[in-house]
This record gives C-alpha cells, structure tokens and sequence, in this order.
C-alpha cells in the first residue's frame, strides 16, 4: 500500500481543481496547469481534498503509479499557488550571467558566450552576475532548465569551476603529486 497515495492531497487556498474524467485541472494566482492520471488510477474530488486510488490493487504498476499520481497533483496545486525556483552559481574566473531580453547569455570560459533561450512558462532572473534563478509553475519544467543550464558547463572536481546549484556540494580531488 502507497503511504503517500493514501493520504487525499488538500487543496490549497486560492486554488480552484476540477477533475473531468481523468484530467485534473488547477488553476490559481499564477497560473493553470492540468494532469492526465493514469488509466489504472481512479481520481475524484472529495470535500476539498483530491483523493487517488488504484483500481486495482494487487497490480504493481496501478500500485507504483498511485503514489506518483497523487504527488503530480499535490506539485500542480502547489506550483500554481506558490511556483518554484532553482538556484544556480556561476564559480569561475570570468564565468557570469546576463539577460538578453527573455533569454540568457552566459559566458562559461569557452570562445564565445552561450545563449541559452528560455522555454515557454520559465523565467530567468540574474541578481548578480555569478547567480541565475529559474522560476515557473511547472516543477518539472523548472528543474529541467536548470539542469541543461548546468549541463553547459558542470562542476569539475579539481577546482570547482562552473554551474553548480545553490549549496550543491563538489567533491573535490586531488591534483597531480610532483
């Protein structure tokens, strides 16, 4: 039995979710999003709460997916209420950071500077030139961007240079013996 599944996910305040068939649709201050359940789940929307069930529960797929069905709405109805961001840290001589309208330019010590656009539903932000935060409604979306932004130029382990995430930390190695 799913412990999280279990548990009806609460609806926020602010947020409205409709469920017609197997789409669940919230919608609130920053947005709407909408999620297809599983055809082995059921979903309903009981006294303010979305409850998920398995229909049946003795198959191990309707089982793995109960849990992860009730976690997508619970991550809509909280990105739609709240959002989500990702911190990123630019570490490295002449690495930085700077918007171009929409889209982000980074130089990341290669020969020329990466212009990295943004997808639809995410927003960049540079406070300083060495951080980059990446926001959205859509968690999924967000931690996606963040990750390609990292994959640019990851964190190497013998001086700690390049995208890294806010408080990430690098295992560092050793360098040559003489």
């Amino acid at each position: 039995m799913s412990r999280i599944g279990k548990k009806p996910a609460p609806v926020p305040k602010g947020v409205t979710v409709s469920v017609a068939g197997q789409t669940v649709t919230a919608k609130g201050p920053k947005g709407e999003l909408k999620f297809v359940v599983n055809d082995l789940c059921a979903v309903a929307l009981e006294d303010g709460k979305v409850a998920v069930a398995p229909l049946d529960k003795s198959s191990k797929e309707a089982r793995a997916l109960w849990g992860m069905s009730r976690t997508m709405i619970v991550n809509l109805m909280e990105g739609v209420a709240n959002g989500y961001s990702k911190k990123l840290e630019l570490v490295g001589v002449g690495y930085r950071a700077a918007l171009k309208g929409t889209n982000l330019s980074l130089a990341l010590g290669y020969s020329h500077e990466v212009d990295f656009p943004a997808p639809k539903g995410v927003k960049f932000e540079t406070p300083k030139p060495t951080e980059i935060i990446v926001s959205g409604i859509d968690k999924q979306l967000v931690g996606e961007t963040a990750a390609k932004i990292r994959s640019l130029r990851p964190p190497e382990p013998y001086q700690g240079k390049g995208v890294r995430y806010e408080g990430e930390y690098i295992f560092r190695k050793e360098g040559k013996k003489k």
